[in-house]
């Protein structure tokens, strides 16, 4: 294993357990306590978050502060989005009880092909299809010698695997939806920057053409891949929290610019209330 590691000081506003635990992300699991490990393009890493500061390892300064620095999103001031917040008693003490999550900025098509994948599905599942689509299709990109990590698959490659293969990896009624995003993306290899130049609702229109694709597989895609902080995701949970705390409708800040980062709040705090958490500690890690 490469032992290589790199320390900063722990921004303002970050939380490694809620920034992974708030269901914007699936490539990466909980370790311990304080510990998760995962993959994001084509690199692994895994991120111990103490009192004070960060260590991540098998990274470098320079890999950090060109890579997951932006994954992290870590030139965005938080504490002034929540601010912001203040006049909202709810949100305000969403934002509190929340306040270390930050949006990652993920690869754009791993994010779209990953929220069709998560239509209907529970974690563990969508978890599992992509590490399936990623051991077959993927390439191999680290190996601790327990486990062997893999990229995320290209479209390309998808698209030339075909529905039936995609079907194969138990993506069920998903498998002509992944294919048709596949084939969209590879036969149109600048798709996915044309929707980057698009305001957020034109964006959201052209990602719905694909089969497959509705409201909230596309606000999740510009939310978590695209940085549209102002993409608003809506499914069960978020329909229950606008009709339980805004049943006279949805306030300036949850249409706003920071409106996806409202949800995420807002999402997490109600499910923590309720006791819904998505990286449990693994049983053999729990302290006893």
């Amino acid at each position: 294993m490469n032992c290589k590691s790199f320390e900063i000081k722990k921004p303002e506003n970050f939380d490694i357990s809620q920034i992974f635990d708030c269901g914007q992300c699936f490539r990466f699991d909980r370790v311990d306590e304080n510990t998760y490990e995962g993959v994001a393009s084509d690199r692994y890493v895994k991120i111990t978050q103490k009192r004070d500061k960060l260590v991540f390892y098998n990274t470098d300064e320079k890999e950090f502060q060109n890579f997951w620095a932006d994954f992290f999103d870590l030139k965005t001031d938080y504490s002034e989005i929540i601010k912001s917040f203040a006049d909202d008693k709810t949100l305000s003490e969403a934002a509190k009880f929340a306040g270390g999550i930050r949006i990652l900025r993920q690869e754009k098509w791993e994010a779209l092909c990953s929220f069709i994948i998560s239509q209907n599905n529970n974690i563990p599942r969508i978890k599992g299809i992509i590490n399936r689509m990623s051991e077959k299709y993927g390439k191999e990109i680290f190996d601790d010698g327990k486990r062997k990590y893999y990229s995320f698959p290209d479209a390309k490659t998808l698209y030339k695997a075909g529905e039936s293969e995609i079907f194969a990896l138990r993506t069920g009624f998903r498998a002509k939806y992944i294919y048709d995003a596949a084939r969209t993306v590879s036969q149109n290899p600048r798709f996915l920057c044309e929707v980057s130049k698009l305001d957020t609702k034109s964006a959201s229109e052209k990602l719905i053409k694909i089969k497959g694709v509705g409201n909230k597989v596309a606000a999740c895609t510009l939310l978590y891949g695209f940085a549209r902080h102002d993409a608003f995701p809506v499914d069960v949970w978020v329909k229950r929290i606008l009709e339980k705390y805004y049943p006279d409708g949805a306030t300036a800040h949850l249409c706003g610019e920071n409106a996806g980062i409202a949800q995420q709040y807002l999402f997490y705090y109600e499910r923590c209330k309720n006791n819904v958490y998505i990286n449990k500690l693994p049983e053999k890690n729990k302290e006893k």
